[in-house]
């Protein structure tokens, strides 16, 4: 079983492609994304609002 579905697929193909040209822009800051990690992140966050299948974040852990 797949663990991304193919809306997050094109997504994450949007996004790189936008890095790559120059004009991928972070959220509230604006600045231009350079790091191939924060593409893809960029990229599953979207597809994720858009309701793709996409699995949740990972959550940092809590030590009790």
């Amino acid at each position: 079983m797949a663990k991304y579905g193919s809306k997050a697929k094109e997504k994450v193909e949007k996004t790189m492609r936008e890095r790559k040209h120059g004009t991928l822009r972070s959220g509230s800051s604006g600045k231009k994304v350079k790091s191939r990690k924060q593409a893809i992140a960029i990229g599953l966050s979207e597809a994720r609002r858009e309701g793709g299948k996409v699995p949740p974040r990972k959550s940092s852990s809590k030590r009790k």
